[in-house]
C-alpha cells in the first residue's frame, strides 16, 4: 500500500479513498462497476445488520452522518444518478440539476422512515439501473451530461464508475465505524 493509500484508508471521510474523476474507463473497469452496482444493496443491508437503535444514530466520524442517514442518503443520491444517466441517454449533453445532499439528510423522511424502506428502494432502483447499464452499447456509454457548477462533461461510463464507488464508499463508512467501535 502506498503512503497516499494508507493515508486515505485512515481518513474516516474516505475509508476506501477518493474517487478518481480522471480515470480511464476500460471495458473491464465498467463491467466491474456494473457488478458492484448489483452488489451494493446487499452490502448496505449487511453493513447495517444487527446495529442497535443507539448504534444507528452514532456518527461515523466527528461531524459526519450516522448509519441511518447514510442508509437513506445512498438511494437518494442514486435516484439522482440514475436520472442523470437516463437524461444523458435521451438528451444532448443535458445540464443536470445538483441537489443539497446535506440538507436532504436532515429532512423528516430521513429521521422517521425505517431504513428497511431505503433498503427496498435501493434494491429495486439498482435492479433497474443494472438492467439499463447492461443494455447499453459502446456509443451510449460515452454520452455526457454537464454539471452546472463545474462545467464538466461527464460521460455516463465514468458516471456509473463513480456511483459504484459511491455505494462502496458509504457502506465502508458504516463498516469502518462498526470496526472502530468494536460492535
Amino acid at each position: 500500500m502506498s503512503q497516499t493509500e494508507a493515508s486515505a484508508a485512515r481518513d474516516p471521510r474516505f475509508p476506501i479513498g477518493r474517487f478518481d474523476f480522471d480515470m480511464t474507463v476500460t471495458p473491464e473497469r465498467l463491467a466491474e462497476a456494473i457488478d458492484t452496482m448489483a452488489r451494493v444493496p446487499k452490502a448496505l443491508r449487511e453493513a447495517m445488520h444487527g446495529l442497535t437503535p443507539q448504534q444507528v444514530e452514532t456518527p461515523h466520524r466527528e461531524g459526519g452522518w450516522n448509519p441511518r442517514q447514510i442508509a437513506h442518503h445512498i438511494p437518494d443520491s442514486h435516484l439522482n444518478g440514475y436520472t442523470r444517466m437516463k437524461l444523458a441517454l435521451t438528451e444532448d449533453a443535458p445540464t443536470i440539476k445538483p441537489y443539497h445532499e446535506d440538507l436532504w439528510a436532515e429532512l423528516g423522511d430521513v429521521k422517521t422512515t425505517p431504513v428497511e424502506v431505503s433498503f427496498l428502494l435501493l434494491e429495486t432502483l439498482h435492479l433497474r439501473w443494472v438492467a439499463l447499464a447492461r443494455s447499453l452499447d459502446s456509443n451510449q456509454w460515452k454520452r455526457p451530461f454537464v454539471h452546472p457548477e463545474t462545467g464538466r462533461r461527464t460521460p455516463i461510463d465514468l458516471h456509473l464508475c463513480h456511483y459504484a464507488w459511491h455505494g462502496r464508499h458509504h457502506v465502508a463508512q458504516i463498516t469502518s465505524l462498526v470496526e472502530r467501535m468494536g460492535w
